[in-house]
This record gives C-alpha cells, structure tokens and sequence, in this order.
C-alpha cells in the first residue's frame, strides 16, 4: 500500500463529509438526545493558534463518540463578535467592525474545517447578526418588563482607553481586563440588571451542578453570600428641621461585639450621598470627601492604602448599651459593601484597632457576648447580604446590540415594540468612542430621534449598547433553533416564532459544555441568570443551561509562556497540519496530559503521534480474514473497546490514546490481524483521527462512512484473562515469576514451582510453609539446615 498522504486524504475526507451531509443534524424524537457544546469563540484577527482548538478536539471526540452510541448529537459552533475586542481591533486597524468581523470569522471558519470537525454548519450563528440580536433585544425587553433592568447614575467602573464603563466582572486586579487600564469610579448613566434578585438561587442551585468543583467554589465566592444583622444606630445631634442623617443602618456579621463598638466608620461614597440629600457638613468634611472619592477613582482596587478620616461632628446612640460614639469618614470602608459603614470595634478588629490608635480613639475592653445577646440589645434585625452587585449592563461604544428602548418627555422610559424588533445599528462612517460618556451613537441624529410608540410623540432611542457578555447569555438556546431564527427575521410576535418550539425544549439543557475556567464568575452566571429568567417566565423548562462542565488546561508556548503575538511564540495550526496532518494535531492535543491540566507545546514532539498513525496505515497491509487471537490478546482487545469508550466519557483522553496504542502493538506481532478486530481497532480510533480511520475503512471495503457505525460491544466474559501473572518470593526475596490459572490454589501453585527448573535450586532446601496471597504473589519459608548440613 502506497505511503500515508494525510494532504490528500484530509481534503478528499472533508469534501465527502461536506457533500454527504455526513454532519447534519435535526429535531429526532424517537433518539436520545445529546447536546454537545464549545464556547464559541471571539474572532480575533489574528485567528486560532494550537492551543485554542485542544476544547474543540475534546467535543467533537465526545459527539462522535455519542453519535457512534445512537444519541442524535447537537455540536454546534457560532461567533461571539460584538463588543470591545472587535471593536478594539478595527479601530487599531482602521477598518469597519462589521468588515473586521466578517473577515476575522470566514478565516477563524476556513482552519475549523482543516482540523475536521464534525459542526453542522447549517446551526451556525453569529451575536452581530440582526436576526440573531433582535432575541437579544427581546430578552433584554423582558428583563425590562419583569422590573430587573433599569436605570442608574451610580458611580461605575470606567476604562479611560476603552471609554466604556465595566461590569466588576470585566476587571482583574482593578485594571480593564481588556486593555490593562487601571480603573476610576466614574458616576454616569447606566443600565443595570439586577442580577442581585436571583443571588440566592444562583448560589443554592450550584450544589446540584456536575461542574469542577473549582468553578464551583468560585461562583459561591463571587455570589459571597453572608448572613449578619442589621443594626440602627441612632444620630443624637441631628436637628429635625434640617435635612440631615437621622440614622445610619450597619450590616455586621458579628453582633457579639456590639458593646465594643467606640466609633462608626463611614465610606466616602455614603457621606457624598447625604450631601446630595442635604447635610449640612462643614466645608473642611466636603473638602475631604472630595478628596477620597477623588483618590478612589484611580486608587479604588489598591490594597492597603494608609488609612486616613475625618470626623463629621455627627454622633450616634449604640442601642446596645446607649453610649454615644463619634461618626468618622475613612478610606477603608468600601460605599459597595454592606451598608457603607462599619461598626468599628477596636478591641477585636485589626483595621479598627490601627485606625484608633492613629486618631486617639477609644479602645474598649468590653467582653464579648453572645450572639442571640447581640442581637436582642441592639434591637438588631437578621439579615443576609452578598457581595454580587447588579449587573453594569451598557456599553457607550458603538459596536453592541442597541438596547431596544426610547425615551419620551412624556411616557418616560418606553419599550420598543416586539414588531419592531430588531432596532438594527445603524451604518457609520465614524464609530469611535466620545469619552464624554455618550456612545457614539447619540450623534446620529436621524437615528436617535423617532416617535414614541406609547403616545406617538416625539422620542429618542437609548443610545447605549449592550455589552459582549449579552449575545453570549442565549447562545446556546439560539443553536436549537437556528432555522426558524435565520428562516423569519420579522414577525408580529417575535416570541411565537421561538420560545414556542419543540426544537427548543428536545434539546435542552446542554449535555456537556466546554471552555475555560476564564468565563467562571462571567459569561457562567450571566447565563445562568439569563436563564432562570426565561424559566421563571416560561419559556424554558430547566432551570440551568448548562449540565455538565468541563475546563481545558492552557497549552503553552513552546517557551512555558502564554502563546501570544507579543512573545513571538504562537503556532499556527495550519502550518502543523500541511506538515503532519490533521489527525496527528488532533492526537497530540490529547495525549498532552489530563484535559484539565495544562501542558508546553512541542511541534517536534508531534512525530510520536504521526508514527502511530503510520503504524495503524502499515498493519492495513498485515489484515486477513482468516486470523486469529490468542486468549491473552482477545483479553487486552475486550479491555481496550471498555477502556476506550469509558475514557471518552471521562474525558481521560490520553490513557484511551494509550490503550489503543498498547492493542497495536499486540497486533504487530500477529502474522495477521483479524480483519473483524482491525475494523473495530478503527471504530475506535476514528473520534481521534477521522480522517485516516475513514480511509483505512473504506480501504477495507464498506461503502458508508465509519462514523456512521456503532461503537463496538465488549465481551464482559473475555475482560479477565484464564491467567495471570505472580511474583515468587523465597524467604521474603524475589525471584522470579510465574503464569498461573485464576482459580489456582496454594496446593497447585506449589506443584506448579516444584517441577520448574527455573527455582529449582531456590527451593533444594526444601518447603516449610508458604504465604500465598490469590493471584498476586507467594512467599516460600525454606526448611533450615541442621548442624549436620541436612535439612531433615
């Protein structure tokens, strides 16, 4: 048989798939169902390099493994193509974000289909599409309906080289987790979803997830559920006829300390709150508020600072023992916990402790009390907060979902109406940020200015857009119905078309979804919430997406760094198919190590996986209809088909690689291999390499597919060899080995040693005893020698 020539094989296998509609799946109710699912990718300009696909590889090994099973199998890809990394880069490269896109995902596309995925195409969708993101409107209208979605003008994080405000969950050590810009607090319009509504199901729906547990403790640490009291300490020195504080509420999580309390701790943000409501603060306390908030802006996420404060002249009653204790403004209370201000107790709280000694406050030595003690002589309420905060849901750049809203001085706030959905975003010469806090957006006026659906007057569209994070919510529903999406784009009721159909909930949840541990406190618990919405209001019937998670390790560059265009270090995956092949990328990825562990990247180490596959090409050549197994290889072939299919399941793709491996090598030193046990050796290869197994079997001479068969049966009696192996010991010494049958006792291993040559000389001595421990191991107890020299 000619030499491997994986170029030719490659492309001839992936034009019959195409052609074959080998792929292509549908709504099958007399199937099992499995929904098999990658996070779908950004489209970067610079396109994948070979640490991208290794989730890839695993899924489409999983889905043809399940597809082999006779489940109907749903492994569908799409792109996540707006918000700031598209539009990030068309500015760098002075293009069009929608031509960027387009460009970035026909290429992204292009290598997908070299590595021989097995994407059914036809589901692919695309967030940047307005069939595709009048659903994201839709949704975002019933977040806006059921009351989580409004509007705000608290201080958020904001990137000035973005020029957008962020979400906590776009930042990473206060800095832009896009760009590296440290972050201000910037106060400015906004959306907000209230994502703190669902908090308590969002973190008491975790336990029954089957995700790593990492991931898991993760969301529980962001979700940061704490129960405490509430506690109102009462301002003695506030006259009634002003405007100012007439109380401040303290979250505490430790009521047993309540008569240590010797001052209040205020964050700047709360005090700047009862400015703007009226207090009458001196001008030296305004000044200084001004100066914190100011130094927070850019200083907010450093850790540590010197710890600074005023006092306000304010005093307020501890209800606990009625001692009046003085109200200070600091540096260290964060207006985004709790309350915005602390009980400070000195005696048994480090920071309040050095804040006191600092300032010359009181350090009581109060005892501490119970905590039902606590509770009762402050009057204190129980309660629980979490640190999760709503949502920063808009964006003041152009390239988002336009958020489908007008503003009318007479209705208010007005919902664009489902017929008129999608609001498409509009086509601009000029689509960079303004930095005034106003998309880009806003200066388009024909665009801007419409009529308000509610009273027919005058309105101006919201000019804000959604964020990346928002077309990525709902992905994987749209997957299940990209038909219908792509097939109607208007409709009088967009929900009908939709959120009615049976497509929708054959499919869902996901089976087993893919991706890295990058999106845990993120795109996991923005879809979540997405998703218990749509539960909540019907139109789901689950309520969690996503079943079964599983995280890649990072592969690494060939230097140990992340593979990155900075380093120089990035590998083309198409440059390691024209040289190797398809099939050896998609081996090596996962013979790596564990899928979840992360591994450096070696393009010469990939030799060892091309050689297997030429192995596997070359005993083609050796394959009869007449050869046999002996019983030990009918062992190891039944071990093999479990082993490989249970691997499959666990993701424990390198051990099943490795099985295989171990088989071949029992077959090479057959005169012939069976041609039954090669066609399964092949069914069993072809997840990992389908193009070479495909070839080799139509080679063998069937004229459909190979993965149009089903995954082979293992012999549950042929999985234990009629021998095996033990180690022979003499007096606590090893020496040697022996083959023995299963159910052997101690009397017949013994016959069994005393007539082979091979320990003949161990045992001349004699037998006193013997350990025998059941097809593992004996040990022989030699008789001792008499002063004689006999051992009679």
């Amino acid at each position: 048989m000619k030499e491997y020539d994986h170029q030719e094989i490659e492309a001839r296998w992936q034009k019959k798939w195409w052609d074959w509609d080998i792929d292509k799946v549908g709504f099958d109710p007399s199937k099992p169902k499995c929904y098999v699912l990658d996070m779908f990718p950004y489209p970067s300009g610079e396109g994948l390099h070979v640490g991208h696909p290794k989730g890839y590889i695993a899924t489409d090994i999983y889905s043809r493994y399940q597809k082999m099973r006779g489940f109907n199998v749903l492994h569908p890809m799409g792109w996540d193509a707006f918000g700031l990394p598209a539009e990030n880069y068309a500015i760098k490269n002075k293009v069009h974000p929608k031509v960027a896109v387009a460009e970035n995902i026909a290429y992204f596309k292009s290598q997908l289909k070299k590595i021989g995925f097995n994407y059914d195409w036809e589901h692919e969708i695309n967030t940047t599409d307005p069939a595709y993101y009048k659903w994201t409107q839709w949704i975002f209208l019933k977040l806006f309906e059921k009351g989580l979605a409004y509007e705000s003008w608290e201080p958020i994080n904001w990137c000035p080289s973005c020029q957008t405000g962020l979400a906590n969950e776009d930042l990473e050590d206060g800095k832009c987790e896009r760009c590296g810009s440290m972050v201000e607090k910037k106060p400015m319009r906004q959306w907000m979803l209230k994502i703190t509504d669902y908090a308590e199901r969002l973190l008491a729906d975790i336990d029954g997830l089957n995700w790593p547990e990492s991931i898991k403790e993760s969301q529980r640490n962001w979700i940061g559920k704490s129960e405490g009291v509430l506690v109102k300490f009462e301002i003695t020195n506030s006259k009634s006829e002003t405007k100012n504080p007439k109380e401040i509420e303290v979250f505490t999580t430790r009521p047993d300390t309540i008569f240590g309390v010797t001052f209040l701790a205020i964050s700047p943000e709360l005090a700047k709150k009862w400015l703007d409501d009226g207090w009458e603060a001196s001008e030296e306390v305004k000044n200084f508020i001004d100066e914190l908030l100011q130094w927070r802006a850019t200083n907010n996420f450093k850790t540590d600072p010197e710890k600074k404060g005023l006092a306000t002249g304010i005093l307020a009653v501890n209800p606990a023992n009625n001692e009046q204790v003085p109200v200070w403004i600091t540096n260290y209370v964060l207006g985004d916990v709790g309350t915005g201000a602390v009980m400070a107790v000195p005696a048994h709280d480090e920071r309040d402790f050095d804040f006191a000694q600092k300032y010359n406050l009181l350090i009581s030595d109060a005892p501490l009390v119970s905590r039902e003690e606590g509770i009762n002589s402050s009057g204190g309420i129980n309660t629980v907060r979490y640190k999760l905060k709503d949502w920063v849901f808009s964006r003041q750049r152009y390239w988002g979902e336009p958020i489908p809203l007008i503003h009318c001085e007479k209705c208010g706030v007005v919902s664009v109406p489902e017929k008129d959905l999608p609001v498409v975003l509009p086509e601009v010469e000029h689509y960079e940020p303004t930095g005034t806090g106003e998309s880009p957006l806003a200066n388009i006026t024909d665009w801007v200015n419409t009529t308000c659906p509610k009273c027919g007057g005058l309105g101006k569209r919201e000019t804000n857009t959604m964020p990346q994070w928002a077309g990525s919510c709902w992905y994987y529903i749209a997957y299940t119905v990209s038909e219908k999406l792509k097939s109607q784009i208007t409709n009088s009721k967009v929900s009908d078309l939709i959120f009615n159909a049976s497509d929708l909930n054959y499919w869902l949840p996901v089976d087993m979804y893919v991706g890295g541990t990058e999106h845990a406190t993120r795109h996991l618990i923005y879809a979540r919430f997405w998703h218990k919405v749509l539960f909540d209001l019907g139109y789901v019937s689950y309520p969690e997406p996503f079943t079964k998670l599983k995280n890649q390790g990072l592969v690494l560059g060939e230097d140990g760094r992340k593979m990155s265009k900075r380093w120089g270090n990035v590998v083309n995956p198409d440059d390691v198919i024209e040289l190797y092949g398809a099939d050896t990328l998609r081996l090596y990825e996962m013979f790596m190590g564990p899928f979840e562990q992360g591994g450096v990247w070696s393009t010469n180490s990939m030799i060892g996986m091309r050689r297997f596959l030429e192995r596997i090409w070359r005993l083609m050549d050796k394959v009869g209809e007449v050869g046999t197994l002996n019983s030990e290889t009918e062992v190891l072939f039944n071990q093999t088909i479990k082993k490989v299919g249970e691997d499959i399941i666990a993701f424990q793709f390198n051990t099943a690689i490795s099985s295989l491996m171990i088989l071949v090598n029992k077959l090479e030193e057959l005169t012939q291999a069976p041609k039954n046990v090669f066609e399964t050796v092949l069914i069993l290869l072809a997840p990992f390499a389908p193009h070479l197994t495909d070839e080799l079997w139509g080679r063998l001479g069937h004229a459909k597919s190979i993965h149009l068969q089903a995954w082979p049966k293992f012999n549950e009696t042929k999985l234990i060899s009629e021998q095996t192996t033990i180690s022979v010991q003499v007096n606590g010494k090893m020496r040697g080995t022996i083959n023995i049958k299963h159910d052997d006792g101690e009397e017949e291993v013994l016959n069994q040693l005393k007539n082979d040559p091979a320990f003949a000389k161990w045992l001349a001595k004699g037998i006193e005893r013997a350990i025998y421990v059941p097809d593992r191991l004996i040990n022989i107890i030699t008789r001792p020698l008499l002063d004689d020299g006999s051992n009679k």
